[in-house]
């Protein structure tokens, strides 16, 4: 369980990470998305481009000295892009009324879940405030 609520506190555990809160302490519980970035792998293709044009034009090595290693290099970070097919990451982002700001990162197949979890916690949270003003 990610989130354990108790009559007064909030405990959050995912992993070796463990929190608590009070009920009026949480200002903000969310998950937040963020699109994985391949920097590396873009920057590899456009250096191995560079190298193959380099080759192709101001050297004179047969082509297939430099065209097959150009190939293959090309397959091998198509492997690396492609392999993973989660395209976001998720993390959980707690921040309470002192400003401070906890950023847990989730995995994908525990996404579900710990979104319940959160929208029971904050159904609990409406119903509280309800009670309080009525």
């Amino acid at each position: 369980m990610f989130i354990t609520l108790t009559p007064n506190q909030v405990h959050f555990r995912y992993g070796k990470n463990q929190w608590q809160y009070s009920f009026d302490e949480i200002a903000e519980l969310g998950i937040l998305r963020k699109k994985k970035t391949y920097f590396l792998v873009n920057t590899m293709f456009i250096l191995v481009t560079g190298v193959a044009y380099y080759c192709m034009i101001f050297s004179d090595i047969i082509d297939i000295y430099y065209i097959i290693p150009t190939l293959l290099c090309y397959t091998f970070l198509i492997i690396l892009r492609f392999n993973d097919r989660t395209e976001f990451e998720y993390s959980v982002l707690v921040r309470d009324i002192y400003e401070k700001e906890i950023t847990i990162k989730i995995k994908n197949q525990d996404r579900n879940l710990i979104g319940k979890q959160i929208d029971q916690y904050l159904n609990l949270q409406f119903d509280r405030m309800i009670q309080k003003t009525a």
